[in-house]
């Protein structure tokens, strides 16, 4: 292995045969770039469908009101629902085992002024579980707390656009928003990956916001994030269970689809995995099929160059070189030739990739990636791959007699 004539020898040949050199090389390098392109455009893939998931929290279910559409108990369809604190608290209780987080909302747009700037905004009355289920987070002060609202505080933390539009200068925090007439005071500043929308927004605690409405127990939505640890069906039948609940409580048909809705990120997220295992199988057919491509390009290579140097086997064999010998001087010429290659398409990849970066974003594809171990995984059985491909012509080529292989053209 470490015998300096045979590495004099094999540089030799490489140099005294480059089109064979470079032909060996090109199906090597060519398999690991398109095997690490393919896979890290499909890693590209599911980021971006993983990411538009899970903005908010992935295991969240929303209950919202509608009008009924179908008469039940006495009361005629058409109908207006409307939530209640009651509702929220009835589904917190509900099955308290499942339950991970949870708030209840109620929002309105209002006037909110600071200085001579103002402008219309989502005001959200919430409670201090909505930065967990909002995926918020605090680039300033503080959220909402426990004290906040049990004592109905005039505190708000508001979104970065709010904070850009109206307070210009300085730190927000300890500033006072008069908003439809009331001071509150910034408490903290948010950011959001939903975007500029909700990072208009400002939330408040939303036993004051419903004390400004002149003591309203109403609520606009219910947000419930259930227990991780539940499986899809786990947590569709859980949802399916508060909404029937609901039903029942404010007096709406189980067959109505309007009255009380429920979505359910669950039912979502059964489709996305199976979506996402399915681009997983095809990019690894596919990269599979390119590394097969490359193995059976090698091992046809190697054939023909045992076959074009049959007449130089039978002199070495004629003067006294052991089958030992030549098959691993030819091994050893396919194992460098297949490493070199493969470090260069390794790094055209790698590199391809980097170029890329977010480029592809529009199309669905962010932060294209391959794992080191997938690519020292393929790198290796691509090694392997020229050792086999090599052993095997060399071996029988070593079997041949000095004057047969003489003989041959």
């Amino acid at each position: 292995m470490f015998d300096l004539d045979r590495w004099r020898e094999i540089f030799e040949s490489i140099r005294s045969n480059i089109l064979r050199t470079v032909l060996s090389g090109f199906t090597v390098a060519l398999g690991l770039f398109i095997f690490i392109v393919l896979f890290g455009i499909g890693t590209g893939l599911k980021n971006a469908f993983t990411e538009g998931f899970t903005r908010d929290a992935a295991n969240l279910i929303t209950i919202f009101s509608g009008k009924t559409s179908i008469a039940y108990g006495g009361l005629q369809s058409d109908r207006q629902v409307v939530l209640k604190n009651d509702d929220y608290e009835q589904t917190k209780s509900s099955d308290p085992s499942k339950l991970e987080n949870s708030t209840a909302r109620y929002s309105t747009n209002m006037t909110v002024k600071y200085g001579k700037e103002s402008g219309s905004y989502q005001i959200s009355g919430a409670n201090p579980e909505e930065k967990i289920i909002e995926n918020r987070k605090l680039t300033e002060g503080r959220y909402l707390n426990n004290m906040d609202m049990t004592r109905k505080q005039n505190v708000a933390v508001i979104g970065r656009m709010v904070q850009r539009d109206l307070i210009k200068n300085g730190s927000p925090v300890g500033k006072d928003l008069n908003i439809n007439g009331t001071f509150f005071k910034v408490v903290g500043v948010f950011s959001d990956d939903g975007g500029d929308w909700d990072e208009r927004m400002i939330t408040v605690p939303i036993t004051t916001l419903q004390q400004m409405k002149k003591g309203s127990d109403t609520v606009s939505n219910i947000f419930i994030t259930y227990d991780p640890k539940l499986s899809p069906d786990e947590a569709i039948k859980y949802g399916d269970q508060l909404q029937k609940e609901l039903k029942a409580k404010n007096k709406v048909s189980p067959d109505d689809e309007n009255g009380i809705i429920v979505r359910n990120n669950a039912k979502n997220m059964g489709d996305t995995i199976q979506f996402l295992f399915i681009i997983t199988l095809i990019v690894g057919f596919i990269g599979m099929g390119t590394l097969l491509a490359g193995i059976i390009g090698i091992s046809n290579i190697m054939v023909y160059i045992v076959k074009e140097r049959t007449q130089e086997i039978g002199v070495r064999k004629a003067i006294g070189a052991k089958p030992g010998s030549i098959v691993g001087l030819i091994m050893q010429e396919s194992v460098v030739i297949t490493v070199i290659s493969g470090f260069i398409g390794v790094g055209l990849g790698v590199l391809s990739l980097a170029l890329i970066g977010d480029s592809l974003e529009k199309y669905f594809i962010k932060d294209p990636s391959v794992g080191w171990g997938l690519i020292i995984a393929a790198f290796i059985s691509l090694v392997i791959s020229g050792v086999i491909a090599g052993f095997v012509p060399a071996y029988r080529a070593s079997r041949i007699k000095p004057i047969e292989a003489l003989r041959s053209e």
